[in-house]
């Protein structure tokens, strides 16, 4: 058989055809899949994402309320010791007072 038939060249076109359309739907076809493989990691690392984010809010919030109760409890102390300062002085003074008008 020769190559100028055109039988021949009917059929390379049609062999070319087929190989060219069979690899556009394979591509196609891979594209679809990775995608959708794409999206299912995507979906599954922002739900990890979420839970680690609301579990460190958790957390946060509980070391948040632990540190404000301790920050309370030192303002209380602070403000004891204000007052036992400033009577420590009321009472400095009134000795101070004492001492030098009796001079």
């Amino acid at each position: 058989m020769r190559l100028n038939d055109p039988q021949v060249w009917t059929l390379i076109g049609v062999f070319a055809a087929v190989m060219l359309g069979g690899m556009t739907l394979m591509t196609t076809q891979l594209s679809r899949v990775i995608r959708a493989e794409v999206d299912r990691v995507e979906g599954t690392l922002s739900a990890k994402i979420d839970r680690v984010e609301g579990t460190l809010s958790a957390k946060i919030d509980r070391v948040e309320g632990t540190l404000s109760a301790r920050i309370d409890g030192l303002h209380a102390r602070l403000d004891r010791i204000e007052i036992k300062v400033d009577d420590l002085d009321r009472e400095l003074t009134n000795l101070a007072t004492r001492f030098w008008r009796s001079q």
